[in-house]
């Protein structure tokens, strides 16, 4: 197994790509914290994933909840050793001045001020104990920007960004920054991602995919587990693309 002995906080774990992330991970031996805003829904996935995991009820948003959600994973598992970062919404496809301002800064809340906030529960942690990963989800979006989701985007933007800085700030005390840019795929925000998900835009889409299909929630949790494995020990600072070639 190779998240053995691991302990793992996922956020919007409850449905997407962060249950299937939490999912594996606990497949391969780690314990899985798996939180998400929606409570029933990290509930579910827990109770699935059984004696290895706990729900936590949390807005990533908010430092007090962050705090909480990592004071209550170490006292159930005893220690935290991953962190993945994967909660984040978007707004509808559609021209960038239609958002308003209250939508712009919960969406920056959300997909970047969550990073801010857990770095700062969850580093001390980890220097502490000399180690620590920490997996951000990205997107495509920021490498390959669209029109219609422009805020979107440059919040993931910031994701790579700060994933990169982290890292190289973080190495001497052996933590671990890593991100995923995944392309769009079967989760609950693809129509909103689209516009609108008809047959015509998909096919649209999927057209301008050389492997010829959008991404899997398992693609990516494939790719989130080799990341937090050992096997990527020598790795910081990646952005790895998975995206079946859109972005070449």
């Amino acid at each position: 197994m190779r998240l053995r002995d691991k302990v793992a906080i996922v956020t919007g774990g409850g449905s997407g790509f962060g249950k299937v992330i939490a999912e594996t991970f606990a497949r391969e031996g780690a314990k899985v914290a798996v939180l998400d805003i929606n409570t029933s829904a990290a509930e579910a996935v827990a109770k699935r994933i059984d004696g290895s995991a706990i729900a936590l009820a949390a807005d990533v948003a908010k430092a007090a909840d962050v705090e909480a959600a990592i004071s209550r994973t170490r006292n159930a598992f005893g220690h935290v050793d991953i962190v993945v970062n994967n909660a984040g919404i978007t707004h509808h496809n559609r021209p960038m001045l239609e958002v308003g301002e209250a939508e712009f800064d919960r969406l920056f809340a959300v997909n970047v001020k969550s990073i801010f906030l857990f770095a700062h529960a969850v580093v001390p942690v980890f220097q502490a104990q000399g180690s620590g990963m920490i997996l951000n989800i990205g997107s495509t979006a920021a490498i390959r920007p669209r029109p219609g989701l422009t805020w979107y985007n440059g919040t993931k933007g910031a994701v790579h960004t700060l994933t990169k800085s982290m890292a190289i700030e973080l190495a001497r005390h052996k933590i671990r920054v890593c991100a995923l840019a995944p392309v769009v795929g079967e989760t609950p925000l693809l129509a909103s991602f689209m516009g609108q998900d008809t047959p015509e835009t998909r096919a649209k889409f999927v057209a301008s995919v050389p492997l010829g299909r959008l991404s899997s929630p398992q693609d990516i949790a494939n790719a989130a587990l080799f990341l937090c494995s050992d096997e990527a020990s020598f790795l910081t600072g990646v952005v790895l693309e998975v995206d079946g070639g859109r972005c070449i």
